[in-house]
This record gives structure tokens, C-alpha cells and sequence, in this order.
């Protein structure tokens, strides 16, 4: 079974701003709970790699990704996708900030995943995707909010 995400945010600062704090990987703890990321090879390229740490303490999981798409506008406007390769997330994601104007911007993530376990990862999923939607939700709000009183 594959699952989606999605989640916008509106922020009011400057796009490349935004962009610049969404991809100082180890930041992305500040503001995506239980969640720890460090950058293996060149991480703001495609083809760069990075891993993300989720969990509380020694229990989670690593989610390793590879950059398959970096592009960055002359207006701040920049995407990067990943391809999840681990073994508990696997598919596909994306961040992209979108210049709305000198000022302001909104930051869009979106993911499509396997969702492991068989059957019973699928029933599982129809409980626990609205809560992870829920987290995703307010992840962005705190990066916004982290953002905006940077700026």
C-alpha cells in the first residue's frame, strides 16, 4: 500500500530565506519532532545523500535519502526531491518553496510512501496516517513560525 502526505504552509519572510533554513539538514530537529537529520555527501545537490533519525532516543529508525532533484530559482523559489531507501520508508518526497513576493512565500512538503507491514501495516496506516498528517501539519507551522521571527 502506498500512502501520501501533504501539507503547505504560508511564511511570511523571504523564499530564499525559507529555503536556506529548510535545507541546513541538522536544523530540520528544530522544528520536525523526534527527528534528528544529518547530511552523508553532498547534501544540496542531486545526488547528495542525507539520513534522518526518527524516534525517542535508541528507538526509531534511520531513513536514508538521496537528493533526486535540487533546483534553485534567481526569485528564491528552489525544490528538492528525495528517494527514501531504507528499510522501514520507502518512495518518494518533496520540499519546495514558492515565492509569492519579495517578502513572503510558501513552503510545500509532500511525500508518497510504502507503507511496510503487509495487510496489517495497511490497517495500521488508516489509525496512525491521520496522526503523522497531523504531525506534518504542525511541523510546518513551527518552521514558519521559527522563520518569520528570524527575519
Amino acid at each position: 500500500m502506498r500512502a501520501s502526505l501533504r501539507a503547505s504552509v504560508p511564511v511570511a519572510a523571504p523564499a530564499g530565506q525559507v529555503w536556506g533554513y529548510l535545507t541546513d539538514w541538522p536544523r530540520q530537529g528544530e522544528w520536525i519532532p523526534f527527528t534528528r537529520v544529518e547530511e552523508l555527501a553532498d547534501g544540496h545537490r542531486a545526488g547528495g545523500r542525507v539520513r534522518a533519525w526518527t524516534g525517542l532516543g535508541p528507538l526509531g529508525f534511520w531513513d536514508p535519502m538521496t537528493i533526486t532533484a535540487w533546483e534553485q530559482d534567481a526569485d528564491g523559489s528552489a525544490r528538492c526531491e528525495v528517494l527514501h531507501t531504507g528499510r522501514v520508508l520507502r518512495g518518494e518526497g518533496e520540499f519546495a518553496v514558492t515565492r509569492l513576493d519579495a517578502a513572503s512565500c510558501t513552503f510545500t512538503w509532500w511525500e508518497r510512501l510504502e507503507v511496510p507491514g503487509g495487510p496489517l501495516g495497511a490497517v495500521a496506516w488508516r489509525v496512525v496516517g491521520p496522526l503523522v498528517q497531523r504531525s506534518v501539519d504542525g511541523a510546518l507551522r513551527t518552521l514558519a513560525r521559527r522563520v518569520e521571527d528570524a527575519a
